[in-house]
C-alpha cells in the first residue's frame, strides 16, 4: 500500500474507531471514546465478566451473544495493544470459538487450535480474563496451556498438528468406549497448507464412525475461495441442504438407493452413477468441498463465520452427523477493527505495543533489526547474482524477503506451512544450476531435518538455510524458541554452520554462505534489534576473530569461545574475570561448523576454555568443541554454557536468559570458581603447583 492509500485507510480506521459500530464492530458503550481514544466500561454490563466457564455461553440469546463478541472484540484491542501479540487471528475467530463452546462440552470434548495464537477468545471463556501480562514472564501464556486450563490441550505452536492430534484423540475415544465424546480442531491461518494436515485428513476420513470435526477458518490468507454475491445467495440454500444430508436417514435412505440402483442390472447402475454424477457435479460448482468428500470427508459450508446462528446451526448439524465433518467457514483477519483491515500485509496478525485507536506503535525503534539486515542483504545478492532463489514457508516478511520479492517476485518462492516440501525444493533448484537460500524461524527447521539430511547434505546440495528469530526469542515461549537448530546440525555431515554476532559479520557470513556451492550452509541469527558492531582486534589465518586479549597473554588463563549473539555477554564476563586477575582471551569462530582449526590450538594455550552459546547444551557447539579437542589430543577443561535441555517458559530473553543462569555476573562466577579450583571441571594447574584451591570473590 503506497503512503496516500495508507493515510486515507487509517483515516477511515480512525474514523470507524470513533463513531458506534454495528454488530461485528466495537460498540461506543464499552469501547473507544470519541475524544480520548480510551476504552471506557460505560453503563452498559458486562457479559465477559459473567462468563467463569463455557456452559455459562448456553444460558445466553442470540443478541447477547452479539453483544458478548462486540465486547470481546474491544477487549482484545484493549488489552493486546498494551502487551503485543496475534491481535488480527483473533479479531477474526470470536464467533467460532462462541459457537464450538455452546455446541461442544469443553474439557469433556476436545478442542484443539492450529495454531494456537488462535486461542485468545477460548481463554477468555475459559475463565482466564487477566490479560494485563500476556506473554509475559508469570503472565498468561499466547497459545494454549496445560498448566493454565483443563481446556488447553495442544501447547505447541507449530502450524499443521491439530488434525493428527484429533485423530488420535478420537481414536482413543472410541478404543475406550468414551463414545460421547467429540474432538474438535479449529484448524486456520494457513495451518492446511501443511502436508502433515492432508496426511490426517486421510487418515480421519478412512474411518466412518469417529466424532472428529474438523472447523476450517477460512479468512483468505491462504486457499480462500472468493467471497461475493453469488457466495451469499448460496449460503441459505447450502445450509438447509446441509442440515437434511447430515441427517442420519439421508445417509441410511442413499446407502439403500445405490444398493437398490446397483443391483438392478446394467439400467439401474447407469442411472446411479449419472445421479451420482450430476448431484457431484453441482455441489462442486456450489462450494470447494469435492476434494474432501472424494476423501470421505462430510462437509458443511461454506457458511459465514461471523454469523452466529450460521455458525452454530453448522456445528450442530456436524455434531449430529455420525462420522467425521468439515465445516467451512469463511471469516475476515481482524474483524471489526479497521486498522487491522487496512493493513494488507497481514491483517496485524501481530503487533506490539500499539494506539488502539489508530493501530499505529506506540514507539518505533530506531535501532536496526537482524531480518532487515538479511533483508537488505539478500535483495542487494539477487541483483548481484541470477541464481539467487529464495524460499520461505508462509512468512515473506517475517523473515525479511518482502524487498527481494518485490524487486525479484520470479525468484521468490512462497510454499505455504510447508518446511519440508521447502527443503527438498531448494536441493532440486540446487541440482537445476540455481543457488536456493530457504528463509524460516530457527524453530521451524525442526519440521525439515530429514529433508535437510537426506535431500540436501546425503546430495550435497549447494543451499543456504537462513535461521531468523534463533536462540531465546522470548514472549512466545516453548515452542518458539530457536534453541535446538545447532545441536541439530552438528550430526549433518559437512554442514557449515555460521552465527554472526552483529550485523557487519551477518551481511559477511550470509555472502559467504552463498559461495558454498558443494554441500549445506546455515546461517543464523536472533530476535529483535542487531545492537552496536563489535570489531575485532585480531582476525586468525581461518577467519577466527580475536575480539579481547586481557592480562598476562604470556600465560592465559581462560579461552572464552563465544557463539553469535552472545558476544556481548562474553566481554562482559572476560571483563569481570580480568578485574579478579585471570588473563582471558575472547574469540568468535564466526563459522562453528567445521570447526576452525586455530581454535582448538588456542584451547591447547589455555587452563581452561568456556564456550558460551544461545543453544542447547547437549551436542551443541561447546559438546562439539570438546569432541574436536579430543580428536586432537589436547586435554585442557572445557566448561559448555548454554541452554538446558528444557522447555523454557515466556518470558523476556533477557528474564529467560536469567532464569537459567546465563547472565555475566553467573559465567564469570562460575569461571573463577573453576579457575581457582573449587569447581569442576577445574582448570589445568599452573606449573608446578598442584590443583588450586581458594575463596571465590563477589564480583
Amino acid at each position: 500500500m503506497n503512503v496516500i492509500a495508507w493515510k486515507f485507510a487509517l483515516s477511515g480506521a480512525v474514523a470507524d474507531n470513533r463513531r458506534s459500530f454495528q454488530r461485528g464492530r466495537l460498540s461506543i458503550s464499552h469501547g473507544l471514546t470519541a475524544t480520548t481514544g480510551e476504552f471506557v466500561k460505560g453503563t452498559s454490563v458486562s457479559l465477559l465478566k459473567t462468563i467463569k466457564k463455557p456452559s455459562d455461553l448456553r444460558a445466553l440469546t442470540l443478541e447477547q451473544l452479539h453483544e458478548l463478541a462486540d465486547e470481546i472484540r474491544t477487549f482484545l484491542i484493549d488489552n493486546v495493544a498494551r502487551t503485543g501479540g496475534h491481535l488480527g487471528p483473533n479479531l477474526g475467530v470470536v464467533e467460532l470459538t462462541l459457537g464450538i463452546h455452546r455446541v461442544f462440552d469443553s474439557p469433556q470434548d476436545s478442542i484443539v487450535f492450529d495454531t494456537g495464537h488462535q486461542s485468545y477468545v477460548h481463554k477468555l471463556v475459559t475463565g482466564r480474563q487477566n490479560f494485563e501480562t500476556l506473554r509475559q514472564q508469570g503472565g498468561l501464556s499466547g497459545y494454549p496451556d496445560r498448566a493454565e486450563s483443563e481446556h488447553d490441550v495442544v501447547e505447541s505452536s507449530h502450524a499443521s498438528s491439530s488434525l493428527s492430534w484429533i485423530d488420535g484423540i478420537s481414536r482413543a475415544n472410541k478404543l475406550m468406549r468414551n463414545n460421547e465424546r467429540y474432538a474438535v480442531a479449529l484448524v486456520g491461518d494457513g495451518a492446511l497448507t501443511g502436508g502433515m494436515a492432508w496426511e490426517a485428513v486421510n487418515n480421519i476420513a478412512a474411518d466412518k464412525d469417529r466424532k472428529a470435526v474438523i472447523v476450517v477458518n477460512d479468512n483468505g490468507r491462504s486457499y480462500a475461495p472468493t467471497i461475493g454475491g453469488l457466495a451469499n445467495q448460496l449460503s441459505g440454500l447450502r445450509q438447509q441442504l446441509d442440515k437434511f444430508r447430515t441427517h442420519p436417514a439421508y445417509e441410511t435412505a442413499m446407502e439403500k438407493l445405490k444398493d437398490r440402483l446397483k443391483g438392478s442390472g446394467p439400467i439401474g447402475g447407469f442411472t446411479y452413477k449419472s445421479l451420482h454424477a450430476t448431484k457431484k457435479g453441482i455441489k462442486d460448482w456450489w462450494a470447494p468441498q469435492g476434494l474432501f468428500e472424494d476423501l470421505g470427508l462430510k462437509y458443511i459450508g461454506p457458511i459465514d463465520g461471523h454469523n452466529q446462528r450460521a455458525v452454530e446451526e453448522a456445528l450442530q448439524q456436524a455434531k449430529q452427523y455420525s462420522g467425521p465433518v468439515l465445516v467451512h467457514a469463511l471469516t475476515e483477519k481482524g474483524h471489526g477493527y479497521a486498522p487491522a483491515r487496512a493493513d494488507e500485509a497481514d491483517q496485524f496478525h501481530a503487533v506490539g505495543i500499539i494506539d488502539p485507536v489508530t493501530g499505529l506503535p506506540v514507539s518505533k525503534s530506531s535501532a536496526q533489526s537482524w531480518t532487515s539486515v538479511f533483508g537488505e542483504e539478500i535483495a542487494k545478492v539477487a541483483k548481484e547474482r541470477d541464481d539467487i532463489v529464495a524460499i520461505t514457508g508462509a512468512m515473506l516478511q517475517p523473515v525479511g524477503l518482502k524487498k527481494m520479492a518485490q524487486e525479484h517476485p520470479e525468484r521468490v518462492i512462497d510454499v505455504g506451512i510447508a518446511e519440508q516440501h521447502a527443503m527438498t525444493t531448494a536441493a532440486g533448484l540446487a541440482f537445476g544450476g540455481l543457488h536456493p537460500v530457504v528463509c524460516v524461524y530457527a524453530t521451524f527447521l525442526n519440521r525439515a531435518f530429514d529433508q535437510l539430511l537426506m535431500d540436501v547434505a546425503l546430495h550435497k546440495a549447494g543451499v543456504t538455510i537462513v535461521l531468523d528469530r534463533a536462540g531465546v526469542t522470548g514472549p512466545d515461549g516453548a515452542s518458539h524458541h530457536g534453541m535446538w537448530d545447532m545441536a541439530l546440525t552438528q550430526i549433518v555431515p559437512n554442514l557449515h554452520l555460521a552465527a554472526p554476532r552483529d550485523a557487519t559479520r551477518l551481511r559477511e557470513e550470509l555472502r559467504e554462505a552463498l559461495d558454498i556451492n558443494d554441500a549445506p550452509s546455515v546461517v543464523r541469527f536472533s530476535k529483535g534489534s542487531v545492537g552496536e558492531p563489535i570489531d575485532a582486534i585480531d582476525r586468525l589465518p581461518d577467519g577466527v576473530d580475536v575480539l579481547a586479549r586481557l592480562g598476562d597473554r604470556a600465560a592465559p588463563d581462560v579461552l572464552i569461545v563465544s557463539v553469535g549473539a552472545m558476544s556481548e555477554l562474553s566481554l562482559d564476563v572476560a571483563q569481570r574475570l580480568n578485574s579478579q586477575g585471570v588473563s582471558v582471551t575472547v574469540v568468535d569462530p564466526r563459522w562453528v561448523l567445521p570447526m576452525p582449526k586455530s581454535v582448538i590450538s588456542l584451547a591447547a594455550r589455555h587452563r581452561i576454555v568456556v564456550c558460551i552459546e544461545d543453544g542447547v547444551r547437549a551436542g551443541g557447539v561447546g559438546s562439539r568443541l570438546r569432541t574436536e579437542m579430543r580428536a586432537a589430543g589436547v586435554d585442557t577443561a572445557l566448561n559448555e554454557v548454554g541452554l538446558p535441555t528444557e522447555f523454557l517458559a515466556h518470558g523476556s530473553r533477557a528474564e529467560v536468559l536469567d532464569r537459567v543462569g546465563l547472565t555475566a555476573q553467573q559465567v564469570a562466577r562460575d569461571t573463577l570458581a573453576q579457575v581457582l579450583g573449587t569447581k569442576v571441571p577445574f582448570a589445568r594447574p599452573l606449573p608446578g603447583q598442584d590443583l588450586p584451591t581458594g575463596q571465590i570473590p563477589k564480583l
